[in-house]
């Protein structure tokens, strides 16, 4: 990457570490933005050279102001433009010109609008001329770590970090207001903030540019992006790796789960996976931990921040009250949330601690006044090896809050466990004390029970996601899988779908297509009855529906009769249509009915869907999203989550199925769109599972295509 280069990591410095500052658009006037960025500069103690260039004939503050940015010295690292949409371009031209490394652009009117035809001309330009872009409509940031804030709406002193200061969190978005609420809320957890960086449009520099940047620094323990559309999926997903290899945590915000999913006609998986869905997956697989809402986007950042290596374990419950410990359980059990059971060693400890009415449970009551025994029963449960961290929920107030806050603080004393504090009571008042000692001891101290554990929850999943990509190492690049068909572009007919996933090493039916019914007869006679007739076209992708399936044909008889009803039924239902032939399969044994499918999404790539099969799939929508690069520990673990995983184990005496078979049937589903890139949809519904060591077998299958299959 070369010095002058309009992305990458090098070109994020000369914006967030300029040597030189132009303000392109600087006024006179009292309280405009040049007077607020000019003055931010001075109270952070800019060291560099300030230029200033506008309409004033006269200098401002004894500086002189250049008429034309082509007046600039050579070289400058940072233009921070103030100018208005349309006089944007020109400046950047005469910026490129004097070989300005950088220029953030705060103006408005660009593909906000729904016009993209002027940001793009401008992202073009800079890109070519190897000029770094933030912006348009950006408000600025601020560096902490230096000293240092270009912001349009605010002029205050920025933090240095001093040697030895706790590494902290940078909060990186394409939304300037939302920012503002990060940064207070991280204020007012006493959490140090590295930096603050508003993206805007992203015309230039985006949020893989900013995480490739952040994973090398060193006061940066977390990065936190929120997103409104991450422009260069593969870049992004290569950085979240790199900072997931690197230990650094990246906590993603996304809104927009229903707004922009197609729908796709051809297939269930289509229609169920979507954009979000596909984005989703793949950021998750690459070693991000995805957040729903403001409330966990914090609560897991300021966990990761005092414990940036997060547990593999579920927690320890530690509190007063016994009918919290139910409704905790019940609460936990509900987010997914696994609560350990206690070793004979550890219950030992707790019942020399408890008196002779307490259980050693966990969730442990500690019961009522019995505050002399926090610190024993809170060293106990942390030296638990079966759990990963410790949650204390009491009453926190007056005097008894203060004795049980310092007898917390005593029980954890040596332990790097993650501790999580909750003071019961709601919104009632916390004295001073007390909350100033829970911030100077560095205390995660929250006010909800509820969040508290969801957001453990949250950061365990995260813990045992990172922790199976560990042990698991890095996907190799699938083999190539040979005797594939010869396929067309476009949706393949069921006969050739099961070539390919008979060839991917998936069963299917013993069976042949057939194109008169003579050929229909002899297959029959090869592979016996009962035997199933399926009408074969691309252009009927709904079978069923048109009357082309004829099940359960016990004899040549029955065979020639369906032969001509299929005819008919396909005739009325879609004039017509061109018939490959009919195929002519065993009748298949029961199972259980599931669904394995997979979508190429354009940007984001594959992903693979697990769910109920039949036509349950769309009625419930009990699907779960993995990447086709998942590991069979992974796949068995997400079908496990789904809402209908008690028909997996065996329900009211139907025999447990074979997960593994499930497993295998996904992984080569996975090879075949990692190997295939002309493939854009697979869809297998019923896949049927049959009892453990029965494996299971391909239905059905429709492939959809983008290109030819040689």
């Amino acid at each position: 990457m070369t010095e002058n280069s309009a992305s990458g990591p090098r070109a994020v410095a000369r914006v967030m570490r300029p040597r030189s500052i132009a303000i392109v658009g600087m006024s006179a006037r009292s309280g405009s933005i040049g007077q607020l960025i000019l003055s931010s500069l001075k109270v952070n103690e800019f060291p560099g050279p300030i230029h200033l260039v506008g309409r004033s004939p006269e200098p401002i503050e004894g500086r002189p102001v250049l008429s034309s940015a082509d007046q600039l010295p050579v070289g400058v690292d940072l233009a921070v433009f103030l100018l208005p949409a349309a006089a944007v371009g020109e400046a950047l031209a005469a910026c490129m010109r004097r070989k300005v490394g950088a220029a953030m652009i705060f103006a408005s009117g660009f593909a906000e609008t729904g016009d993209r035809t002027e940001q793009e001309r401008i992202s073009a330009m800079a890109r070519e001329g190897g000029l770094a872009l933030v912006g348009p409509n950006c408000l600025g940031f601020t560096n902490n770590v230096d000293g240092l804030m270009v912001h349009m709406l605010f002029a205050r002193k920025a933090r240095r970090f001093s040697q030895g200061d706790a590494p902290g969190v940078a909060f990186v978005g394409q939304s300037g207001g939302l920012l503002g609420h990060f940064q207070r809320a991280a204020t007012a957890r006493a959490l140090p903030v590295s930096y603050v960086v508003s993206t805007g449009n992203e015309a230039g520099l985006d949020l893989a540019d900013f995480t490739e940047y952040l994973v090398e620094d060193a006061p940066t323990r977390v990065i936190v992006l929120y997103a409104e559309q991450i422009r260069r999926p593969a870049q992004f997903l290569a950085a979240c790796e790199r900072a997931r290899i690197a230990g650094k945590p990246v906590v993603l915000m996304h809104p927009g789960r229903g707004a922009g999913a197609r729908h796709a006609a051809s297939s269930h998986t289509g229609a169920l996976v979507g954009d979000f869905g596909a984005m989703r997956t793949q950021v998750e697989h690459a070693g991000a931990l995805f957040v729903d809402t403001l409330d966990e986007l914090m609560d897991v950042t300021e966990f990761l921040v005092h414990y940036p290596k997060p547990p593999t374990k579920g927690p320890a419950l530690l509190t007063a009250s016994g009918a919290f410990c139910a409704i905790a359980s019940d609460f936990a059990d509900s987010i997914g949330l696994e609560i350990p059971r206690l070793s004979a060693h550890t219950r030992e400890a707790l019942k020399a601690a408890l008196p002779f009415f307490g259980a050693p449970n966990n969730p442990l009551d500690v019961t009522a006044g019995n505050s002399a025994a926090i610190p024993a029963l809170c060293k106990a449960l942390l030296d638990e090896p079966n759990c990963g961290s410790l949650f204390v929920s009491f009453p926190l107030d007056g005097k008894p809050g203060m004795i049980r806050l310092q007898a917390i603080l005593k029980g954890i004393e040596g332990s790097e466990k993650p501790l999580v504090t909750a003071a019961l009571g709601d919104t009632s008042p916390i004295d001073e004390d007390i909350a100033s000692l829970a911030k100077e001891s560095g205390l995660i101290f929250s006010r909800s029970s509820d969040r508290c554990l969801r957001a453990i929850a949250m950061v365990t999943a995260y813990g045992q996601a990172l922790e199976r990509r560990r042990q698991e190492g890095e996907a190799s690049v699938p083999a190539a899988i040979t005797g594939l068909p010869i396929l067309a572009k476009g949706t393949q007919p069921e006969w050739l779908g099961k070539k390919v996933l008979a060839a991917a090493g998936i069963r299917v039916p013993e069976g042949a297509l057939a194109r008169s019914m003579e050929e229909a007869a002899g297959v029959a006679a090869r592979i016996g009855y009962p035997v199933v007739m399926k009408a074969q076209a691309a252009a009927l992708a709904h079978k069923t529906e048109a009357g082309g399936v004829i099940l359960g044909i016990g004899d040549e008889a029955a065979l020639r009769e369906a032969w001509t009803k299929l005819g008919e039924n396909v005739g009325r239902a879609q004039p017509g249509v061109a018939l490959d032939g009919v195929l002519v399969e065993a009748m298949a044994p029961r199972g259980l009915e599931l669904m394995i499918g997979a979508k190429r999404d354009p940007a984001w790539g594959p992903v693979l869907l697990l769910g109920l099969g039949g036509i349950w799939v769309e009625a419930l929508g009990d699907v779960r999203l993995v990447s086709p690069a998942a590991s069979r520990r992974t796949i068995v673990e997400e079908l496990l989550r789904l809402r209908s995983a008690k028909l997996l184990l065996g329900f009211r005496g139907s025999p447990a199925v074979d997960l593994d078979g499930i497993a295998d049937a996904a992984l080569a589903i996975g090879r075949l769109m990692l190997s295939v890139p002309a493939i854009t949809e697979i869809d297998v519904n019923p896949l049927v599972a049959y009892a453990k060591g029965g494996g299971v077998m391909a239905l059905d299958a429709l492939i959809v295509t983008d290109g030819a299959v040689q």
